[in-house]
């Protein structure tokens, strides 16, 4: 297989097909890349756009070609010596439908399906009409509104022989043990079938047998028109009428009857009783701790490495695993050392990755540390007063953070929190020391800790806690036992006890095993808690400088120094120098330059104060009054500003009215969710509709081209100025992900400027032909030749490709050469990253420039003395203006970068 020198990632629908990405290996090919890195291609629901509702795990989905245009893509690809990734999701899969056969086969037969245990599902809830059932929460009102209207129907399967009850694309299977209910109104022959068939058989597997009997036979039956009129008059005693809710009573009977209850979807969040992905109803979690589920479901992916076909995989969601090490661990010993395999991780600024047995992370901690690199740390506190002043929030990110976790564990994440206090509080209830520790105690005790943790999770196991797993539990019961307004603080000790797994010590407690079930499943809800009140809350609700609020960030780290970039960048090549590095996912809050644009605001804050205040009272006359409220608020506009200033694209003039109207469309369709995100006047749940009508009357207010808008003229020459630095830093930006240790990854389109805001808009259509020409205007170009034609991103095309055609050259180089940084002195030694990278012979020189804003205030960048540092050499070839440098022991910036902003230097032959 070709080694991994970096790879291009892909987003698979029925819209993208292998078809599609077959006709682009070529492309790809002549960019530089070694491996396509696919989204996931295993049958998900039908009309899936991302891939990650998987229904079948061992077909290939037929909406992107199936087998045969697997097959045929990776024919390209092998063709051209390239090789592929997989996502693989092993933490969930798609319900509700009809289309998942496990799934289906639970609501069917119950705790007695042979599927029942691949479910995280509580049979035994504590509302009595719960246990021994699933909860469904399908139906778009309550229940009993649903029922009465009739929108739920009995109907018979004639070539399966089965019963099922349907709403809308929901089937819900009639178990065969309630078939002589609705077969009593058939008449003879068939009102005795199923107590035939059936009766007295209590054995699991032979009541199956039975029922797939009694099913062949009602087929069979079905096929003369005197049984199918008969089945069709019992089905016609389960229909209700409306306005008769007396009519309805039979079918709410039957129902009664089966393992699972239908009820209303906001039931979910504090009733449902099997683990999700977060809060989506629809996927549900896999006990992937099980041997036997983790053989089936990656069956197909086993059988695609074995015959060649699949070169790495990605681990999707780590975190939701019961046992992560434990999954690595399997995984690498069925898919042997070879294999490269990264996991979905997010890692806090001072957090590692576990000792697994794996090349290192999708590359989320890199996109963070390298974003800081060029966000200047001297503007924080100017930036934090600007924002308390114009948005008028005072609360810092640790009260805006806690906030939103104690909002996510009452509302949305209601029933896990639930869930969880009752597993903890039937252990505490096997000891006489702590049985008097209540049920609304422990559960209180739980959410202050879980609302302190400060990672998304532990991964303490049977092989107890790790020190990393200890510090951070016993740091976030410190913060927990702060803010405890209980008179007994001992309950933190038992809290201690079971997340540390000392309890999980048979010396220690009467019941070790259940104990660790409690620690392991605390580390499986503190991951959807986090994820859900940082990323998908506090990021909205805070927006000092939305650069920071992204994917695996931090808002509190406001920048970086350069020794400290190379400091962690050492780290990277001692101890994870396959990792993959990235600066763009399918799940990035917005693109990678539009992040290194807002980063000058930093640079700027006294100009950025100025601006915002002009702008507030320009558009103070489309705001609105809802309900009291000024629609948007100061801090919505706030955050609104910034999403304009990073989504911009450099070419639109705002006389562009086509190009302008769909801005608008971007931005209104943004800020309806970035306001249901944050869940402080609308929400997903409870959206409001006249709030967000408002919203989007401003919007398109403030974009509007029809009549004299001043607004845009002052935002569009604000833009113009921050376009060219932003351009440098985002080639910089480029340059670093290419050559710091590491498999860099580049997100579909990213080869030319990327100014998407959060999905949906980064996940749209990509113009793969004007990238392809574009390639190939810069193939043989120098700097010269396109530097007045940068706005249309060719200068990241140029970059790409010669860099990707230097890792193919030195692929040693990359994969194993060492990371010394350069002195860099002078006025201006601040604006300059340098480092070396060398592998015996073959020596490589980086130079680009961040904090730009200040560096090009003038048009052009003053360097004025600064001067690197050069490693010893025979001399060098400059990659990016094809130019040759004599051997030297030092180099000055200007002359360094007076052809191109930045700068990559390989050692020539002596």
């Amino acid at each position: 297989m070709p080694e991994i020198r970096a790879t291009y990632r892909l987003q698979f629908h029925a819209g993208f097909t292998f078809a599609e990405a077959t006709r682009l290996v070529p492309y790809l090919a002549r960019l530089g890349i070694s491996h396509v890195y696919a989204s996931p291609i295993m049958q998900a629901r039908p009309g899936s756009t991302h891939g990650y509702d998987i229904v079948d795990h061992n077909r290939i989905s037929p909406e992107l070609g199936g087998e045969e245009g697997l097959r045929a893509f990776v024919a390209a690809l092998k063709a051209h010596d390239m090789g592929l990734i997989l996502d693989i999701v092993p933490n969930h899969v798609g319900v509700g439908g009809r289309d998942n056969a496990w799934w289906l086969d639970v609501l069917e037969w119950g705790e007695d399906s042979p599927f029942a245990a691949y479910f995280d599902i509580n049979w035994n809830a504590s509302r009595e009409d719960l246990k021994g059932r699933v909860l469904l929460p399908v139906l778009d009102e309550h229940y009993g509104i649903v029922l009465e209207k009739g929108e739920i129907t009995l109907a018979f399967d004639a070539a399966e022989g089965s019963f099922s009850a349907w709403y809308r694309e929901h089937r819900f299977p009639i178990s065969p043990r309630s078939y002589a209910m609705i077969l009593a109104h058939a008449g003879a022959p068939l009102a005795g079938l199923a107590e035939q068939i059936l009766g007295g058989v209590r054995r699991r597997r032979e009541l199956r047998e039975r029922a797939g009997l009694l099913k062949r036979r009602l087929a069979e039956y079905a096929r003369d028109a005197a049984a199918a009129q008969a089945i069709a008059g019992a089905l016609a005693h389960f229909a209700g009428r409306p306005g008769e809710p007396a009519s309805f009573r039979p079918l709410h009977r039957l129902l009664e009857r089966q393992a699972y209850r239908i009820a209303y979807w906001r039931v979910a969040a504090e009733e449902i009783n099997y683990r999700r992905f977060f809060d989506i109803n629809d996927l549900a979690a896999l006990r992937m701790q099980l041997p036997e589920l983790f053989e089936e479901t990656h069956r197909l992916v086993f059988a695609l490495v074995a015959r060649g076909d699949v070169a790495g995989l990605r681990i999707d969601h780590i975190d939701g695993l019961y046992d992560p090490r434990a999954y690595c661990e399997r995984l690498r010993q069925r898919v042997g050392q070879g294999l490269y395999l990264v996991v979905e991780k997010i890692l806090a600024r001072y957090e590692t990755l576990p000792d697994w047995p794996v090349a290192g992370t999708t590359g989320y901690d890199f996109l963070n540390q390298v974003l800081a690199l060029f966000v200047d740390p001297a503007g924080e506190a100017a930036m934090t007063r600007i924002y308390r002043r114009l948005a008028g929030r005072g609360e810092s990110f640790d009260e805006v953070l806690y906030a939103a976790k104690q909002r996510i564990m009452q509302v949305t994440l209601a029933s896990e929190i639930s869930v969880l206090a009752d597993e903890f509080h039937q252990l505490s209830m096997r000891e006489w020391r702590t049985r008097d520790f209540t049920l609304n105690g422990i559960r209180a005790a739980l959410t202050e800790v879980i609302a302190a943790f400060p990672v998304y999770r532990t991964y303490v196991s049977r092989r107890g806690a790790g020190v990393d797993d200890r510090r951070y539990i016993e740091w976030a019961l410190a913060q927990a036992k702060k803010r405890w307004a209980g008179p007994d603080l001992s309950i933190f000790d038992f809290l201690h006890d079971v997340l540390t797994a000392r309890l999980a010590d048979p010396r220690r407690h009467s019941h070790p095993q259940q104990a660790l079930r409690a620690a392991m499943h605390f580390q499986q809800v503190t991951g959807p808690v986090m994820a859900k009140s940082l990323e998908d809350t506090a990021f909205y609700r805070y927006v000092r400088l939305l650069a920071l609020n992204e994917v695996g960030g931090d808002p509190r780290r406001f920048g970086m120094s350069v020794a400290a970039f190379h400091h962690l960048m050492q780290e990277r090549r001692r101890t994870l120098p396959n990792s993959m590095v990235t600066t763009a996912t399918h799940d990035t809050k917005r693109g990678e330059d539009a992040r290194l644009r807002l980063a000058l605001l930093a640079e700027m804050p006294q100009e950025w104060e100025r601006r915002v205040l002009r702008w507030l009272r320009l558009n103070r006359s489309r705001r609105r009054e809802v309900a009291g409220m000024l629609v948007p608020d100061r801090n919505l506009e706030y955050l609104f500003y910034q999403a304009l200033l990073g989504a911009w694209p450099p070419a639109l003039d705002p006389a562009d009215a086509d190009g302008m109207r769909a801005l608008a469309a971007r931005m209104a369709a943004y800020m309806i969710k970035a306001v249901r995100e944050a869940k402080e006047v609308s929400s997903w749940s409870n959206p409001d509709g006249a709030y967000e009508a408002a919203l989007e009357g401003f919007v398109r207010g403030v974009l509007d081209t029809a009549r004299p808008n001043p607004f845009l003229a002052e935002f569009h020459e604000f833009v113009a100025a921050l376009a060219r630095p932003a351009a440098i830093a985002s080639l910089a930006q480029l340059v670093l992900k290419l050559t710091v240790p590491g498999v860099p990854d580049i997100y579909q389109g990213g080869e030319l400027w990327d100014f998407s805001l959060v999905d949906p808009d980064n996940r749209g259509a990509v113009d793969w032909e004007a990238r392809a020409r574009l390639s190939e205007a810069v193939a043989g170009a120098t700097p010269a030749d396109f530097a007045a034609q940068w706005r249309d991103g060719r200068e990241k095309l140029f970059v790409i490709r010669r860099l990707l055609d230097l890792r193919r050259r030195h692929p040693g180089l990359f994969a194993e050469g060492d990371y010394q940084p350069l002195a860099v002195a002078g006025d201006n030694s601040a604006h300059l990253c340098a480092f070396a990278r060398s592998r015996g012979a073959e020596r490589l020189v980086v130079a680009v420039p961040r904090l730009l804003w200040r560096l090009y205030r003038d048009g052009a960048a003053a360097w004025g003395d600064t001067a690197l540092a050069l490693p010893p050499g025979p001399g060098w070839h400059d990659v990016f203006a094809g130019r040759r440098l004599a051997a030297a022991e030092r180099i000055g910036a200007g002359a360094l970068l007076a052809m191109f902003p930045v700068a990559v230097l390989i050692a020539e032959p002596g």
